[in-house]
């Protein structure tokens, strides 16, 4: 299968690796130039949880270089995710599905508006801390779980083909009928970890672990899963804060995305995570007042070290 990873940084870069890995003629596409070069020269390399190799990716800046691919697969940040989309379209086919996988809410809307309800997947990674060591080169703290959804309704047959490329690839996958559950029960992961390590300078272990912080993080997660019951999720579990912290003990050393921007100077997804908390629940009737202060607080700390 020719697949497109658009937004290859730490997690397409895990994506790239395992797919080439298994075979698959694999576009990396970035704009991260020294990264794009680096993986012209020397291939990409990644190492962690699935072992330490070395692949050769095509690799560009420009989406109209790849042609009309399999898949595509839509991984930059949220606030990306519209000059994304339109980038994309040199990459369709016909019957091309594009496979939306953001932190926090709102990057498959943006996408299917941009390219049709009928085109988008929706997918959702769990567990897998990747960072960047340099360019060309990723690293990943865990494999856990990725959660694959059509972005306009049931499982269908196009979707069971992309979760067999996944798995073919090593990963382990389970497809949803409901996109809600999928999207609501890693956000409530996120709100627990990615503010609060953002703002602390650690790892998913360390919050866990202080007092102070863990309480911080709980709340967070109260607050997430309180408002995915107002808005009528269906979710796989009844103790917000038992599964936050399942969810990380398994990547220990993690450190979150918006932690991994603040430390670069680089504008975070806070927006969309934790922030996204207090928006949809003043829709609903509920507060979340811990999400709205852990939200406020990192944009405070973006001001502070002059992120762009």
């Amino acid at each position: 299968m020719k697949i497109a990873i658009v937004g290859c940084g730490a997690m397409g870069s895990v994506y790239a690796g395992l797919f080439a890995s298994a075979g698959h003629e694999v576009w990396a596409i970035d704009r991260w130039r020294e990264h794009i070069e680096a993986i012209r020269k020397n291939g990409l390399r990644l190492e962690g949880k699935s072992g330490d190799r070395t692949v050769k990716v095509n690799a560009t800046t420009d989406t109209k270089d790849a042609g009309a691919c399999d898949l595509v697969i839509l991984a930059t940040k949220a606030m990306h995710v519209a000059p994304a989309a339109e980038s994309v379209k040199a990459l369709l086919g016909k019957d091309t599905p594009v496979l939306s996988i953001q932190n926090g809410l709102g990057g498959p809307d943006t996408a299917a508006g941009i390219l049709g309800r009928d085109r988008v997947m929706v997918g959702v990674v769990g567990g897998f801390g990747a960072s960047m060591k340099g360019p060309g080169h990723a690293h990943h703290n865990g494999m856990e779980l990725v959660r694959l959804g059509e972005f306009g309704g049931p499982v269908t047959p196009r979707l069971r083909k992309v979760e067999e490329t996944w798995s073919g690839a090593g990963f382990k996958v389970k497809v949803f009928d409901d996109i809600d559950q999928l999207v609501w029960e890693k956000l409530i992961c996120n709100c627990a970890y990615s503010g609060p390590c953002g703002l602390a300078d650690c790892t998913t272990e360390e919050v866990m672990n202080d007092p102070d912080l863990a309480k911080v993080s709980a709340a967070c997660a109260t607050e997430a899963y309180a408002v995915a019951k107002a808005k009528g999720v269906k979710l796989g579990f009844t103790d917000p804060v038992a599964y936050v912290r399942d969810f990380g003990s398994k990547i220990p050393k993690a450190r979150p995305s918006v932690l991994l921007d603040l430390m670069a100077k680089r504008k975070s997804e806070i927006d969309v995570i934790n922030g996204s908390i207090p928006r949809v629940g003043k829709q609903l009737g509920i507060a979340a007042p811990v999400n709205e202060a852990v939200t406020a607080l990192v944009r405070a700390k973006e001001r502070a070290i002059g992120a762009a």
